[in-house]
């Protein structure tokens, strides 16, 4: 499995994640100024509280703006990583990395925060089940 050095602490924003289910219909709403291949993103939900967002991947909707459907599942949750942090890798989507942290806790992470190890570096040398 990949892993990565964080060179840039990341720090998760101060609001609830919000989940995007494959075939849900949303309202897109604003571009981000810096990703800008995120949209601002609205559950329509009755559940959902008023104006309950995120920035989501524009390319995961069948509409670039207004009312759209997600054609995947998406989670807007972030991980809090310090600076020299290592982090397992699983997939990356918009210059993002879903990593997780030693403790086992998930979540998207900017990959410009990191710096990519080679998969077969190991922490220390003379462990053999590193």
């Amino acid at each position: 499995m990949r892993r990565a050095r964080v060179v840039v602490a990341h720090r998760a924003p101060d609001r609830p994640p919000i989940q995007v289910a494959r075939g849900e219909t949303v309202m897109l709403g604003e571009r981000d100024g810096d990703w800008p291949q995120f949209v601002w993103t609205t559950a329509l939900d009755v559940n959902a509280a008023e104006g309950h967002g995120g920035w989501v991947p524009a390319a995961l909707f069948d509409n670039p703006s207004g009312l759209a459907i997600a054609l995947s599942d998406y989670d807007t949750r972030e991980l809090d990583a310090a600076t020299d942090e290592i982090l397992t890798l699983h997939h990356e989507l918009a210059q993002w990395w879903w990593a997780q942290n030693v403790l086992g806790v998930q979540g998207w992470i900017p990959a410009r925060s990191l710096e990519l190890l080679d998969d077969t570096t190991d922490d220390d040398p003379s462990d053999p089940t590193s």
